[in-house]
């Protein structure tokens, strides 16, 4: 196996690849939300999933910080792959109730919600 294959093999299975089971993209651009109210709900998603273990194991939840969803507007905006519930200002008060309802208990927040688009 070459070098760079070896070290692709490592960054996979350091992210839990192969474990994952949800995706959640969060957006932290400057047009749906100040620079501090999206690195902060980014901090809190960051620390809050290692807390409760899903940032490595069995049932990884992967974590994106994205620079623009397209949805310039209310943010910071989160998208919950592979259910593709689309979710508005998700700011560092939210992330707990999140993390434990929706990424723990696979129960959605519908009063946040503001799309669907899930992927078979």
């Amino acid at each position: 196996m070459s070098e760079k294959q070896d070290q692709l093999n490592a960054a996979a299975k350091k992210i839990g690849i192969g474990a994952i089971r949800r995706h959640v993209l969060l957006c932290v651009g400057d047009k749906c939300c100040t620079d501090e109210v999206g690195h902060a709900a980014w901090e809190k998603l960051k620390q809050k999933l290692k807390d409760v273990g899903l940032s490595a194991g069995d049932a990884v939840c992967q974590r994106t910080r994205a620079g623009c969803l397209r949805i310039c507007c209310h943010g910071p905006v989160m998208v919950v792959y592979p259910e593709g519930v689309w979710y508005h200002e998700m700011t560092v008060d939210k992330i707990d109730r999140l993390v434990n309802e929706h990424l723990i208990a696979g129960k959605p927040i519908e009063e946040w919600i503001f799309a669907r688009n899930a992927i078979a």
